[in-house]
Order: C-alpha cells, then structure tokens, then sequence
C-alpha cells in the first residue's frame, strides 16, 4: 500500500512539475493575415501582440526570439497585464522590456480594473504606451491610411462598439479585444476584418482536450477572422495542461483580388 502511495505521489509531482514548465514556455506563433483593401505601404505591416501576462515575468527568452524576426512596428498588450497582487515594479519591469522592442499600444482586460486603475494609467503613460479605449488610431504612411482600434473590457460591460469606431478612416480595421465574444456583436458592414483577443488562456488547463474556456487558434467569422492567443501568462496557480501559452507575430498583407 504504502509503494502505490509513494508511486502515485511521485507521478503526481513530475505532472505538477511538468505542468509548471508547460506554463512558463515563450511561444511566437507567426500569422500571416490577407487583409482586403490594405495599401501597398502597409503590406508586411507587423504587430506583437502579447496578452495576459497576469503575473508572469517576461522571460529574456521571449525577447531574444523576437528580436531575431524582423522588427515589428507595434506591440499590442491585449488586457491583463496585471491582477490582484502583483507588485507594480513587476509591471514597471515588463513595460521596460516590450517598450525596447516598438510603441506599445494597451487595451483593458478584466483583471486590470482589479488592481488601483489610477496608478496603473500612470505607470502606462511613463512608457509612453498609448491607450485604446473604446477608440481608434489612424495609422498614416504615405497618405494612405489603417485603422487599429481597441475595445473596453466586455466582462464588466465597459465595451462602446459605435464609439470605438467613431475615428476610423475609409481604411481596413483591425480590432483588438481582450475578450473573444465581441465576436457576437460584429457585422460585416462595421469594416472589421480582423479581431485578435485574449482572455480564454485556451481553458489553461484541458483535459482530454476540453475545457470550459475556447482554446486558442484561428476562427473564422462572417466579417472576416477571429484571432485567440492562449496568453503569455496564468491566473491564480502558475500551471498549465494541454493549452501552451503564447503570443502572437501578425504580418499583415494584402488580399489578392478574386
């Protein structure tokens, strides 16, 4: 009896073990997304989106894969780059190894109102990362323009749809959510044509491949694609089974006319 408790506690560490590294792997998954309407001067149009990180570290890892791909022009931080109990330097530190790489654009996920909203926006503008709130950025180059919009958080019902799109130019829209199920309330006439969220962290832990939570990966929708990272980080136990953390390389280019 006591040899099959002993057993049974030993593979019960190695999966806790292996768990807890499958957590803290530092995945690029590279997307190529055709984009209709999109200019020439954008074609290979770069964005790294990173999302929650809740309250992991970014590894140098991560960094070094990433500056050995061409250089993007954004990063995306796409909510949950904080929760409940993670020390702000933590924060502070993060912000300073994604500000090396490009701008930083920011938009807000449920576990960032957790935390002291005030303090968090001042440490966001000290990085000099640009907030999208229920708001859009027209992205210029050669008198041709792209739109990349960002949404409040869905989970406490801060989204405004009508008001994030109020800026955007006659241009494609790129849409970034932290949650997924802005999914249900996009058409096709709201000019979106890619949407890239968070949130899910693919179910973190699935067993026999299924969970709660939708796992990450590309989905299609009648306005176009629906893009879910399983996130860099987790919340509550640092552990992950059969949903990988990750974040995403987004090269953008132009659709081929049908």
């Amino acid at each position: 009896m006591l040899i099959f408790l002993g057993l049974f506690l030993f593979a019960s560490l190695l999966m806790l073990l292996y768990m807890y590294i499958e957590a803290h792997l530092n995945r690029i998954i590279n997307h190529h997304i055709a984009i209709k309407g999109l200019d020439i001067v954008f074609e290979d149009f770069r964005i790294f989106f990173i999302s929650d990180i809740h309250r992991r570290s970014i590894s140098p890892k991560l960094i070094d894969k990433l500056n050995k791909l061409p250089k993007v022009d954004y990063v995306v931080i796409g909510g949950d780059i904080t929760e409940r109990g993670v020390p702000f330097k933590r924060v502070e530190t993060n912000l300073k190894k994604l500000s090396q790489i490009a701008p930083l654009i920011f938009i807000w996920g449920n576990h960032d109102y957790t935390v002291n909203k005030n303090r968090l926006i001042k440490t966001l503008k000290h990085h000099h990362v640009q907030i999208l709130e229920n708001s859009c950025i027209v992205i210029t180059r050669g008198g041709r323009t792209l739109n990349l919009a960002g949404i409040d958080d869905l989970t406490y019902e801060r989204d405004d749809l009508n008001k994030t799109l109020q800026g955007k130019a006659d241009a494609p829209v790129i849409l970034f959510s932290h949650n997924p199920n802005i999914k249900y309330r996009i058409t096709k006439d709201t000019g979106i044509q890619l949407v890239v969220s968070g949130h899910t962290h693919g179910g973190q832990i699935r067993l026999f491949g299924f969970s709660l939570k939708e796992v990450g990966g590309v989905k299609r929708r009648s306005f176009g694609k629906l893009i879910i990272s399983n996130g860099y980080g987790t919340s509550r136990l640092p552990l992950r089974f059969g949903a990988k953390p990750d974040t995403l390389y987004l090269i953008l280019n132009r659709a081929e006319a049908k």
